[in-house]
């Protein structure tokens, strides 16, 4: 594996290639973006991952300064799965040029977008940078970050030419989605997280039997968990797959989360 720090010498190692699959994480590697590496390795010639912490879509600088990092360890767990480049440049390098910015509308404005001001208007301009350095036709992102992937198609797959293959969201045999984050809970914490994650899995399962009977019922579920988790939730919402609008349940639909456990903000899907 060929680790790569500036764009220059990225550009000079890539130029001959065209069919390269981009997997963009944050560190922190675990099964979730392996199985993003595993799809992209299926179907490319050569995969990249870049490891980028980037500074513009956290809400408090205290949020960036405590998210979890060990580059050692990420190295070694992409050097076994033989991934072709690691890509791991400066904020400097990232931000070294003029780029568009994103500005959402109040259409978008919705679930973390409401509650995180900036923080998605962050994400896109550093996927814009990263998509204009790399010019990947396949990008690799996985569900559990469904508005983030949501956005990035809306505002940048056209732009790019890009096809952004979704992967499913990797949940560890406690039903808790894998995350980074995770690394800052306790077994106690994760413990609840788990609970949390059963009941809204029981939840989207019964909405499909009884869609408006467990719509209405979803306020209680909020009253509940807040009650017997000892947490704040941001929002719990039925919203349609395709287009995100709150839910009419005649298409696909999922069950959103967003909450604070132990001063920890875990996402989620169903």
């Amino acid at each position: 594996m060929k680790i790569i720090t500036s764009i220059f010498d990225l550009n000079k190692e890539i130029k001959n290639y065209k069919n390269i699959g981009f997997v963009p994480t944050m560190g922190g590697i675990h099964a979730g973006h392996v199985s993003l590496i595993k799809a992209s390795q299926k179907k490319k010639s050569k995969t990249i991952v870049s490891i980028f912490i980037n500074p513009t879509q956290f809400n408090k600088k205290n949020d960036f300064k405590k998210y979890p990092r060990n580059i050692k360890k990420d190295i070694a767990i992409l050097k076994k799965l033989n991934v072709d480049y690691l890509f791991k440049p400066s904020v400097k390098d990232v931000y070294r040029f003029k780029s568009k910015k994103f500005n959402l509308k109040k259409n978008d404005k919705i679930l973390c977008a409401k509650s995180r001001n900036g923080h998605f208007e962050g994400v896109l301009n550093v996927m814009n940078r990263l998509m204009s350095i790399i010019k990947s036709k396949d990008l690799y992102m996985g569900e559990k970050d469904y508005q983030q992937l949501y956005l990035i198609k809306k505002f940048l797959s056209k732009k790019f030419r890009v096809r952004i293959n979704s992967c499913p969201t990797i949940r560890i045999k406690n039903n808790v989605a894998l995350s980074t984050r995770n690394k800052l809970l306790n077994k106690k914490y994760l413990k609840k997280a788990s609970e949390i994650a059963l009941i809204l899995r029981n939840l989207k399962r019964k909405s499909k039997l009884q869609p408006s009977k467990t719509a209405l019922d979803l306020p209680n579920y909020k009253i509940l968990l807040e009650t017997k988790y000892n947490i704040k939730i941001d929002y719990l919402e039925f919203r349609d797959e395709k287009n995100l609008k709150i839910n009419n349940f005649k298409n696909k639909f999922r069950l959103f989360i967003a909450y604070n456990i132990n001063k920890v903000r875990l996402i989620d899907n169903f």
